[in-house]
């Protein structure tokens, strides 16, 4: 046990002073795995974002139902309560007339010519029922309901969806898939790409000193001797490469914050993405060092079982 932990600091060890003497050849591959590391990173991230934002929006949908001033108490209750049966409801909100022209008020309280006009009138403004769906891009069933002609004859006027919030949705939705693809896209090409060139780094030193690895092996070094300096060698581009990107993107995140000032940026949400960052850091700090030793470690392993071939396996 003690002759193995000694062999296994010397395989640290050995691996360190790889990583220095090696250090200019190690640049492009730490240079790909930031890249490849900050594209994981940003993809999790702008994820999160555009399913908050999506969400967010999602809350404030309704479908606006507009009641005759004829109708009854006991029709607008009758109503209610079939409405609330109805499959993918999750709320039905009353909105009388009165509580109507004061939201109206509200919403219009810098357009005095508005509130004026409105003033010098009866109420024009219809009671209506507000109907929350669980989920606003399957609402078909409560739009059939609702055509039905015993329904419609208590309505003042054709039923209002929120058109624009569900056009928002389905272009956040669309921005999130594209991202999403382009995300798992340009991990996939980086990641080959840091492969390739770990795989030429890994190389290049086995070429430098293959008279040493050759007298080593002749004085008996194990296999796992010879190729673990290797190994330990890329695990540190790995971890390097983990700080630098998760350090990158809290300077940006950080910069945005304070350049804009604001909680958005076109689609992305900065402050939440800001606030997702800084909540999971820890995780995501350990998350990225965990790739940065898979991608490092894995194409050292595959790379040194390529280049580094013994017939014996001490």
């Amino acid at each position: 046990m003690k002759r193995q932990a000694i062999s296994f600091g010397r395989v640290l060890k050995a691996g360190l002073i790889n990583f220095v003497r090696n250090a200019w050849l190690a640049v492009a591959a730490i240079a790909v795995m930031v890249i490849t590391l900050t594209i994981v990173l940003f993809s999790v991230i702008a994820n999160a974002t555009f399913n908050n934002t999506i969400q967010q929006i999602t809350d404030k949908i309704d479908i606006s139902v507009y009641l005759t001033d004829s109708i009854s108490i006991q029709q607008r209750d009758d109503l209610v309560n079939q409405i609330k049966q109805l499959d993918n409801v999750k709320s039905v909100t009353y909105l009388s007339k009165a509580d109507a022209l004061e939201r109206y008020k509200a919403q219009n309280r810098d357009n005095l010519d508005l509130l004026l006009a409105i003033s010098q009138t009866d109420n024009p403004l219809p009671a209506s029922l507000q109907i929350k769906p669980y989920d606003p891009n399957n609402i078909e069933h409560i739009k059939n309901f609702l055509e039905k002609p015993e329904i419609k004859d208590l309505q003042s006027e054709q039923t209002s969806y929120s058109g624009d919030r569900k056009e928002a949705i389905d272009k956040i939705a669309a921005a999130t898939a594209f991202f999403r693809r382009a995300g798992i896209t340009g991990i996939a090409v980086f990641s080959v790409i840091s492969v390739l060139i770990i795989f030429n780094t890994i190389r290049m030193a086995i070429f430098n000193r293959r008279e040493e690895l050759n007298i080593m092996r002749l004085l008996g070094a194990s296999t796992w001797y010879i190729r673990g300096p290797f190994v330990v060698e890329t695990i540190f581009y790995g971890i390097i490469s983990a700080i630098i990107s998760v350090t990158l993107c809290n300077i940006l995140f950080v910069v945005q914050a304070q350049a804009f000032n604001a909680n958005s940026l076109g689609l992305l949400d900065i402050g939440f993405a800001s606030e997702y960052f800084a909540d999971r850091f820890w995780a995501i700090l350990a998350i990225q060092l965990s790739l940065g030793i898979l991608i490092g470690a894995a194409s050292s392993i595959v790379a040194t079982r390529r280049y580094l071939k013994f017939k014996s396996t001490k």
